[in-house]
């Protein structure tokens, strides 16, 4: 009340899995996000295919397990490649694809070593393309926000170490409008229709993880949150309208919300200390370039001000974001943006956007 609070919209997943959202709306304070109950969906990968399984939505086949044992044996059987879960949040970082037998005892080593009451979900290894589709849901009615595609590794080429994300792009050309309409029926309404059916209506931003493989979309994991860098490109793309439909899936209003998108597209490359996902030095001056074209943003994520010096404070520090007609003008805008920022010590990819644009193009 002493700060007069009108809206919250809760971002990481772990408050959202605390409860934040109850609490606040339990104050009268309109709030965007989950209760604690809905954000399993994200806490809990068990949870998730437990609602799988109930409402039929397509998925990877998966085995959960809390005995050590049972699991080794079931990784056995199975052979590689395997996918090996932590059940909780591990901040994007518990999931292990392993090309081996070997990896995958590894894996599941590691999240047995956390002590008693560790879960592990074992999954097939699904193939194909993923992409990522966004809704804003106020418990059945949902509005569609967008799809993108993310960049987890570290380096060019797709090598280098998982991190949070080092750029990503809107539209998923892999997500058509059959495509979308698909995942939306499928897998997002039955999921919202099961969440209701037990009590626990989902209100918030749902992310769908998808795995495109011969013309139909699966399941790999929800997100109770809008992704980062992906919330980049979907902010660009929607504008203002992005806060009107949001206000209104809070108030349960959802019904009369729009989402109006123009054709463009839109593209990020994120700006990152050397040394992340690992340790990073901070406090190194950056210095910014002017930016006259309202098409181009550069979102901070990592950065503080010093004596009036804007300085890195993070792993990944700053978003060059931009939206144009055609992906390769709005990577082209990123990139420029990006080659503008005065900072030795920071690195990023060269190649966001390669799936969707030619090598001629990029």
């Amino acid at each position: 009340a002493e700060n007069a609070v009108d809206f919250v919209m809760i971002g990481p997943e772990a408050p959202l899995a605390e409860g934040v959202a109850d609490a606040l709306r339990a104050g009268g304070v309109l709030t965007l996000g989950p209760s604690r109950a809905a954000a399993r969906l994200e806490a809990s990968k068990a949870f998730t295919k437990e609602i799988c399984a109930a409402c039929g939505a397509p998925t990877a086949a998966s085995q959960t397990f809390t005995d050590p044992e049972a699991a080794r044996a079931w990784v056995a059987a199975e052979g590689a490649p395997i996918v090996v879960k932590a059940d909780g949040l591990a901040a994007g970082k518990g999931v292990t694809v392993a090309a081996t037998v070997a990896e995958a005892e590894a894996a599941l080593d590691a999240i047995f070593r956390e002590g008693p009451g560790a879960r592990v979900v074992i999954e097939e290894f699904m193939e194909g393309e993923e992409a990522s589709l966004f809704v804003l849901a106020d418990g059945e009615e949902l509005l569609f926000l967008g799809s993108a595609q993310d960049h987890k590794r570290a380096f060019d080429g797709d090598e280098g170490p998982n991190t949070g994300g080092m750029g990503a792009y809107s539209p998923a050309p892999v997500l058509t409008p059959e495509l979308t309409e698909a995942a939306i029926t499928r897998i997002v309404r039955p999921t919202l229709a099961e969440m209701v059916r037990r009590g626990t209506p989902y209100q918030g931003v749902l992310y769908a993880g998808l795995m495109i493989a011969d013309g139909a979309p699966r399941l790999v994991e929800y997100n109770v949150r809008f992704g980062d860098p992906e919330a980049q490109v979907l902010a660009l793309r929607l504008g203002a309208q992005l806060l009107d439909a949001c206000l209104a899936c809070a108030a349960g209003e959802l019904g009369s919300a729009r989402a109006n998108f123009a054709d463009d597209h839109a593209l990020t490359v994120v700006l990152a200390t050397r040394g992340y996902p690992g340790a990073c030095p901070r406090g190194e001056r950056v210095g910014l370039p002017a930016i006259a074209d309202p098409r181009v943003k550069i979102f901070h994520a990592g950065t503080r001000r010093v004596d009036d010096q804007l300085v890195a404070d993070g792993g990944r520090v700053l978003n060059a974001t931009a939206r144009a007609a055609t992906l390769a003008e709005a990577r082209r805008l990123a990139y420029a943006a990006a080659d503008g920022v005065a900072w030795p010590g920071g690195f990023y990819r060269r190649d966001i956007g390669w799936r969707a644009l030619a090598p001629a193009e990029a």
